[in-house]
This record gives C-alpha cells, structure tokens and sequence, in this order.
C-alpha cells in the first residue's frame, strides 16, 4: 500500500552525489587546515556561511557563524545572504535547511557519512507499511508526528497524513494540536522523547511502543486500543545514559546539579533537576551561578564546550570518561571542511544537499504546522 504520493527510496541512498575526501587532504595537521580554511574564508567572504550544530567538535564550530542546535541553525540560514551555506551537522539537518532557504541557496553537508543513526530507523517505506497496518486495524483519526531528527520524506509523510514536525522543546504542543486532530498519536522516530512527552501530558497509561524491526513488536490491534503510539527508535548517544550516572555523581558530587536532554531514558529525566533541549542545556549553564557544578547528559562535545564557554561554572559530562561522542557528527572532519570550502573557491560545489521538490513542498507544510502551534 502506498500512502505517499511520492516515490521514495532509503534516504541514505538518495544523494549518490556525495563524494568522500580526496587523499590529498586526509594528512593535514590543524594549524595547516586552519590556514586554509580561514584563507578560504577570506575569499569567499559573504557568499557563504557556516553553521556549527552544538555536538560537532571545536575545530568546527571556532569557523563557524552561528552555533546552535539543528533548526536554529537551518533558520539561521535562511535569514542569511548567502549563496552557500555549509551545515556542519547530519543529513537530516541539511535536508531541513534546504528546505527553508530559498531556492538559490545551496545547502552543503561537508561528509557523506554523517547520517543520524536514529533518523535512518525510521525510513519512510516502513512507516508506510506499518500505516498501513495500524490504520486498517483502527477506524480512530491517526495523526503522525515526526520529530525534527529525520529525513525530509519522513516529514512529507507526516504532512500528507495531516500531521507535523515537533523539537524537543515543542513535542508537547505538537501532542496536544495532534489530539484536536484526530484521535490517536503515532509519534517518531524517538520513543524516549515521545515517552517523556506523554509523561508531561499525564498520558503515561496511553502508551504502546511499535518495533519495525520484530515481527512480534508490532501488533495493529494493540496499537489501535493506546492512544500514542511510539516508534521504536532512540538517540545512540542519549540512550547510553542510566539513572545509576546520576546516583554516582550525587554520590560523589553531592554539590552538583544535573541537567539532560529529553531524548533520554524516562528514568534518568526523572532522577535529573532540570530538562531540555540543546538550548535549554546552554542557558541552565549561561545563567548558572559562579562556582556552581553541572553534569550533562547530553553529547560529550557540549559539555567540553560549555565547559570552556563557561569557565567560572564546573562543567562535567553526566557519565564522565565512559561519555562519548555522536559517531554521525563525528564525521564532518576539520579535513572536509577545508576541502569543501576550497572547491568552493575554485568554483565547484561538493556535497550539495537538495530535497526532492515534492518532499520539500510537504515537508515545509510540516514545518508550518510546527510553527503555528
């Protein structure tokens, strides 16, 4: 059954333009790529502009003219008067810029391989057959969220279904404009996120989880007798952190206060003192009073970047040296910044990111739904 009206495909197979770095740039040493990335820079002057996502590392956001989390960033672009904009973020990211930015912007993403692991468990041709499934099980109004974090036909999906996107800081609203909608709620990608949002609206009781990926995690009936129905996908990173990190540091740190993203799990947004998203993260740190101590529970390149931003707050990462970094965002390398930012002088663009104009249409109609909440 399709109940898209565009033909998709794995969206990590999409952009077959995408190229890895030539050899000639896999050596550079940091003080020989900073040179040429900020000569670069020099001769491309406002014709392009960087955005650094708060998880990438320092090489990266130093160059870049805003730092922020992802649709922050792609607003930013928008309102820049750039003819390139280069997205030091995943693939999702870059998708949701192109789609925001006019039409002779081009939107490039450094590396191929930075590819969200939780956006790639939620492609749209499974969505489409558990739709499928669901629906003919239920004859309740079903509307689709899609979380900001996955792929732009994900979002088209949504749109066409009569749902919309959602933040982390907006889930809740999204929720409560889907149930005006309609009867039931099938939210996605994140299961934590959408577990923590029912929490928020007192419908923890509603809640049945659906697994694409086992036979016997995905039962129509089931699904249809709960009111939210979770997508079972999670954050790699967020999930690596346990309520036991918590006691451990209060324990150890009984000074110390602890903030966490809520795309964690239930127990550990319950066990932390404040949550939120990326940016709600910075402010607690920014308004934070001298001396003070923070854990994070967020990706480890925050932490050292609050850390340094902030440097009369003690800044800790939540799980202290097991932390580690977003494997995904790991891969727009210092290298490939510099390569891109080259070819660009040269006259060649690399690595553009262009959403399908029908998933683009839809997807914007999705982000407008988002934006009238």
């Amino acid at each position: 059954m399709e109940t898209a009206q565009f033909e998709t495909d794995l969206s990590l197979f999409k952009y077959d333009n995408l190229e890895q770095l030539p050899p000639a740039y896999r050596d550079l040493d940091e003080d020989e790529r900073t040179e040429r990335i900020e000569a670069a820079l020099a001769e491309l002057g406002d014709d392009v502009v960087i955005l650094g996502h708060n998880y990438q590392r320092r090489e990266i956001v130093e160059h870049a003219d805003f730092v922020g989390d992802s649709y922050q960033l792609s607003k930013e672009a928008a309102n820049a008067d750039a003819d390139y904009v280069i997205f030091g973020g995943v693939t999702f990211m870059a998708e949701s810029a192109d789609i925001i930015t006019d039409d002779d912007q081009s939107v490039i993403l450094p590396s191929m391989e930075a590819s969200c692991p939780m956006a790639g468990m939620a492609e749209a041709l499974q969505v489409d057959a558990a739709w499928a499934e669901i629906t003919a099980a239920t004859d309740d109004d079903i509307i689709p969220i899609t979380y900001m974090n996955s792929y732009a036909d994900l979002k088209a999906f949504c749109a066409e279904q009569g749902g919309l996107v959602c933040t982390s800081s907006n889930a809740h609203k999204a929720f409560e404009y889907a149930f005006e909608q309609g009867d039931k709620v099938l939210f996605l990608p994140d299961k934590h996120l959408g577990e923590n949002t029912a929490h928020r609206l007192d419908m923890a009781e509603e809640i049945v989880e659906w697994d694409p990926w086992d036979p016997e995690g995905k039962d129509p009936e089931e699904a249809a007798e709960n009111d939210i129905i979770l997508w079972d996908g999670y954050c790699q990173v967020h999930e690596r952190f346990r309520a036991s990190h918590i006691e451990d540091l209060r324990e150890e740190r009984p000074d110390a206060n602890v903030v966490v993203h809520p795309e964690c799990r239930r127990e550990v947004v319950e066990a932390a003192d404040v949550v939120g998203s990326t940016s709600t993260i910075c402010q607690t740190v920014a308004d934070a009073e001298p001396g003070d101590t923070w854990a994070i529970g967020t990706e480890i390149h925050l932490a050292k970047h609050l850390d340094r931003w902030h440097p009369d707050v003690e800044v800790l990462p939540l799980c202290g040296d097991a932390c580690m970094d977003c494997n995904a965002m790991r891969q727009i390398d210092p290298n490939y910044l510099t390569w891109v930012l080259e070819e660009l002088v040269e006259g060649r663009e690399r690595n553009v990111i262009e959403v399908a104009p029908e998933e683009k249409e839809l997807a914007q109609v999705a982000l407008d739904r988002m934006l009238e909440i």
